[in-house]
Parts: structure tokens; C-alpha cells; sequence
């Protein structure tokens, strides 16, 4: 008789993005006149780029001519966005192999998909609170985890604790759910930890285009982080592409466990269980890169980053505690009158029709907090702060 995966019976039934909705869509058929204002989920709002939809509609077209159809693509992608993306970390500093870069449809199914490489029985270090899917996808496989305490005394930034041992290592900067960013040292710290414990690194950078500062956006920016770390990033927020869907995933060829090269077992997995990124969405995000589109992109990066400020600028007006928000379109703030967070979130839902994301559901840590986020319009919200203010002031 057929036996299933009693892993998946450990996770929560739903996820949490879906149990905001089920709330939202009740409260919007027992008050239809009230206007919602979604500032939960991270999805833009902002359209895809100029030179993103000239780029796809000129490869829709080669689509559409036999002489110049695509079928069967590189698993691993094209050779053109792979230039362009290891164009585009040149210019910040790093130097990469074309073969160390992976075309895929988003950062999400890679943080996922990676754990095909490890074994069951490694112990996972994540930070509380996180990312849903960084646990998510280790119960299903089984894996012990271990969380780092991210809290309001150490910034929402956990560093690495000696008397800890971890195979497997999340990190996430800026961080999902809090906004928070490591530094050069902080990160260096983990780096050093990861080599000298013989563990490896996940570092998601999915939001490392909203970093306006110093503040390193790759890892390997990070001196020894080649031999230790697996980086993850996504077109999604930098350039639109939530429903377009393409990112990228490097695996350097330094980076070796039991002297075999994961960047070869990677490749291996990818031929074998993805069929790649089409064509056409390829070509869309050749635009991206190109300096037209990079202009153009910044200027949607610039426009969410001021609704980050119109936020941060009534929080602190409010004088309520957050991070986040300068180099990330999250903000993370403490609910006001000692609110726990899903109690906030039907409170300020009933009140001014906002709609956040309750921090219960990041990780116990996350009780007492709430993320915004900068990816609505700017009208609305201008309009949510307005209610803000006239709810907490």
C-alpha cells in the first residue's frame, strides 16, 4: 500500500498569505463599502519597464516566424542573460563564471528546490522570524531545525553563535520579513563560522536592488564566501517580474562538500527536473539589463522606496519602533498598545481598512510586530498613514 511523505502533515495546513486573504475577502462581503488598501503581500504595482516589454514583444515575434522560433531551451538558461548577469555583478564588485549562474523561475522554487543536494539528516540554522518557505520546505523533507533568535535588541540581525553547530544556513538581507540589513562585518562573521564549520550558506539577496548604501548586496562581496555560500536572487521586485517570473541562482565552483563540486550536482538536478525559464521571459529580462532599462528600473525602485519613507517618516512621527524601510520596501514595526500581531491586524483592518502582515505568522519573534509594505501606490499609501495617524496619534 502507497505511503506518503508524513512530512507535509507537520506544516500548517495553509499558508500564511492565504490566511490573510480568507480574512480579507470575509471582512470585504460583510462591509462592501469599505475601501481596502493592501499593504500585506509583497507584490508590486508598478508595470514592467519600457525596455523589459520591447524586448519581449520583439522576441514574442521571433516566436511567431519559423526561422527564428525557439523550442527546447538550456535548463540552465540562455547564454545572453547569463552575460547579462554576470555583467550586472561585475559592476558591483564581483567576479563570476558564466557557468556559476543558473536562469530560473524565481528565487522561491530555488531556496526549495537546492535542498535536492543535501542530505535529510543535516540540522538547518533559520532565523526567527523568516521567510515561511526556508521552514516550510525543511519539514517536508524532514530536516532538524534550529532557530537564530532575531529580535528588537540585536536589530532583527542574528550572528552566528559558537556553541551552535549547522550544516544548512539561512540568510536573508535585506531580510523578509523585517527590512533588516547585514553589514560587512556581520556578514563576515557568518562567512567565517559557515567555512570553519563546514557548512554552507543560503543567502537570498531577492531584494538586494533596494540597497542605496554601503551595504554589501551580494555575499560575494564578502571575502571566503565562494567556498561557503549559495546565493539566490529574483527579478521579481527589481524589475516587476512577480507574474513574469525569472531569477537566478549561483553556485560557485569553489564551493565543494565531500570533494564534490555542488555547482556540477546542481546542474545535474536542474537538467533532470527543470525545463527551464521560456524563452520569451529570457528576452523580457534581457531589458532589465540593459542601461535603459537599469534607468528606468531605479526609477520604479526610487518610487517604492519613497512609499517606504512616507511610512517610516509617520512611524517615527507615531514614535512607533521598526526596521527597515531605507534599503528595503519592508517595514517592521511593533504593534502599537502592546497589540499581539494578528490582533492588530483585525483591529486595523476594522479601523481604516489596512491591510498588513500579522508577524505571528514569520515565527514566534514575530508576535509582536507587523510588516508593511512599500509596494502599494502612492496614493494609497499616502491614505494608510493618514489613518494611521488619525487611529495612533
Amino acid at each position: 500500500m502507497l505511503s506518503i511523505n508524513k512530512n507535509y502533515l507537520n506544516i500548517k495546513e495553509s499558508y500564511l498569505f492565504s490566511d490573510i486573504a480568507a480574512k480579507v475577502a470575509a471582512f470585504t462581503k460583510a462591509h462592501p463599502e469599505k475601501k481596502i488598501i493592501k499593504m500585506g503581500i509583497g507584490d508590486v504595482t508598478r508595470p514592467l519597464c519600457e525596455s523589459v516589454i520591447k524586448e519581449m514583444t520583439y522576441a514574442v515575434n521571433e516566436m511567431g516566424k519559423a526561422e527564428t522560433f525557439h523550442g527546447y531551451g538550456p535548463e540552465q538558461g540562455y547564454g545572453f542573460i547569463k552575460d547579462s548577469v554576470q555583467g550586472y555583478y561585475a559592476e558591483n564588485g564581483v567576479n563570476l563564471e558564466n557557468n556559476e549562474i543558473f536562469i530560473s523561475d524565481g528565487a522561491k522554487s530555488d531556496l526549495g528546490n537546492i535542498l535536492d543536494l543535501f542530505s535529510n539528516d543535516n540540522t538547518v540554522l533559520i532565523p526567527d522570524p523568516v521567510y515561511p518557505v526556508y521552514v516550510d520546505t525543511n519539514i517536508m523533507d524532514g530536516r532538524k531545525i534550529i532557530f537564530a533568535d532575531s529580535n528588537e535588541a540585536n536589530g532583527f540581525l542574528p550572528l552566528p553563535d559558537t556553541n551552535i553547530q549547522a550544516d544548512i544556513i539561512y540568510i536573508c538581507s535585506p531580510n523578509n520579513p523585517t527590512g533588516a540589513v547585514y553589514d560587512r562585518e556581520q556578514l563576515k562573521l557568518w562567512v567565517d563560522y559557515a567555512n570553519k564549520n563546514g557548512s554552507i550558506i543560503l543567502f537570498d539577496a531577492a531584494y538586494e536592488a533596494f540597497i542605496g548604501d554601503d551595504h554589501p548586496r551580494s555575499i560575494y562581496e564578502i571575502e571566503g564566501a565562494k567556498t561557503c555560500a549559495i546565493e539566490f536572487c529574483s527579478l521579481s521586485k527589481t524589475a516587476g517580474f512577480t507574474g513574469t517570473r525569472m531569477g537566478y541562482t549561483v553556485v560557485p565552483h569553489l564551493l565543494k562538500f565531500d570533494n564534490v563540486e555542488l555547482n556540477k550536482l546542481w546542474l545535474r538536478r536542474q537538467t533532470t527536473k527543470f525545463n527551464g525559464v521560456s524563452y520569451v521571459v529570457q528576452k523580457a529580462a534581457l531589458g532589465a539589463f540593459t542601461p535603459e532599462g537599469k534607468s528606468q528600473i531605479r526609477e520604479n525602485i526610487a518610487y517604492y522606496k519613497e512609499n517606504a519613507k512616507i511610512i517610516t517618516d509617520t512611524m517615527d512621527e507615531l514614535n512607533i519602533w521598526y526596521t527597515g524601510g531605507k534599503n528595503s520596501p519592508y517595514v517592521w514595526l511593533k504593534c502599537p498598545n502592546n497589540m499581539e500581531s494578528w490582533e492588530f491586524f483585525d483591529y486595523l483592518l476594522a479601523k481604516t481598512g489596512v491591510v498588513g502582515t500579522p508577524g505571528a505568522g514569520f515565527g514566534n519573534n514575530g508576535k509582536y510586530f507587523f510588516r508593511l509594505t512599500a509596494f502599494s501606490t502612492k496614493e494609497n499609501t499616502i491614505e494608510a498613514m493618514k489613518k494611521f495617524k488619525e487611529l495612533f496619534a
